[in-house]
């Protein structure tokens, strides 16, 4: 009869000394994960199905009472559609502006580093800095652009107080604001790409245009599918310009999802509610995503 060995504890220990390793590595990430992300996020799930006290405390359950609520607001239907505008603004206005600076700062200029630099100088401010600088640009009276529109004959704009400019203005700050990252990343991208490829095609007699839709486009896709993803997520987590430069105002004509969750939370303490809002954003992002992955990775080229 065969006798078969059963491994022995010591044996088990010597086999799972890489997993150990990886996780001991991996611990202070995952505790900080942990502590400032997974632990809000469930904490925030539980909230949702509760009224709470001014301090946040919950103290009545409700159920799904708070998300009953939310489809019954007015302001949060309104809050989503000023959403889903500001992503439509400024996610393909992000992309194609950062891809466009990208091609000419890969091309070999004379003094083509100095214009990087000064493509990628939104990278190195804060959210709360450039906020303020277009808030100065923006002003009624001594802002440079009516400045300039007057210059050219043309009348002032209120930027920030009329509720059809207000939102296209917050989204022209956040295209200026994502641009820096973007576009490091698209050149990078840009970068990598095999010059032999362009060689063969102007030897073929290909067109710059021709390259850019037959060689660019299609290698760069990866990052491009990459930079989408990112700034698309953004967009819905953008508060700091909202919160600044309009205060979800004129008229909640720039109350975001995410600026609605604040303004529920910290300003009427209905932390029940904002718990909600907060969960169906998640959700949203989230199956948004998926679907991109779904059916935008499909048209990824992958070397």
């Amino acid at each position: 009869m065969k006798r078969y060995r059963i491994p022995s504890s010591r044996s088990f220990w010597q086999k799972t000394v890489n997993y150990r390793t990886a996780l001991l590595y991996l611990l202070p990430s995952l505790l900080l994960f942990g502590v400032f992300m997974f632990y809000p996020m469930f904490y925030s799930l539980y909230l949702s199905f509760f009224f709470t006290d001014a301090q946040g405390d919950p103290t009545t359950f409700v159920g799904f009472e708070n998300y009953a609520y939310l489809w019954e607001s007015a302001s949060f239907r309104r809050s989503v559609l000023v959403t889903i505008i500001f992503v439509l603004l400024t996610v393909p206005a992000s992309v194609i502006l950062a891809l466009f600076l990208a091609l000419l700062a890969n091309e070999k200029l004379r003094g083509i580093g100095w214009y990087r630099t000064i493509f990628a100088s939104t990278l190195g401010m804060s959210v709360a800095a450039s906020a303020v600088i277009w808030l100065f640009m923006f002003h009624p009276t001594t802002g440079v652009l009516n400045a300039a529109l007057q210059a050219l004959q043309l009348p002032a704009v209120s930027w920030l107080q009329d509720s059809t400019m207000a939102l296209i203005s917050i989204s022209i700050t956040t295209i200026w604001m994502n641009t820096g990252f973007s576009f490091l990343i698209l050149l990078g991208g840009l970068q990598n790409i095999d010059e032999h490829l362009y060689e063969s095609a102007r030897i073929d007699g290909a067109g710059y245009f021709y390259q850019l839709r037959r060689i660019t486009v299609p290698m760069l896709s990866p990052t491009l599918f990459f930079i989408i993803t990112i700034t698309f997520i953004n967009a819905f987590q953008s508060f700091g310009q909202v919160d600044i430069l309009t205060g979800g105002g004129p008229a909640e004509a720039t109350n975001l999802i995410i600026y609605s969750i604040y303004r529920e939370a910290f300003i009427y303490y209905q932390f029940g509610p904002a718990s909600a809002m907060a969960i169906v954003l998640f959700a949203a992002v989230l199956l948004l995503t998926l679907l991109q992955f779904k059916f935008g990775e499909r048209k990824v080229h992958y070397q």
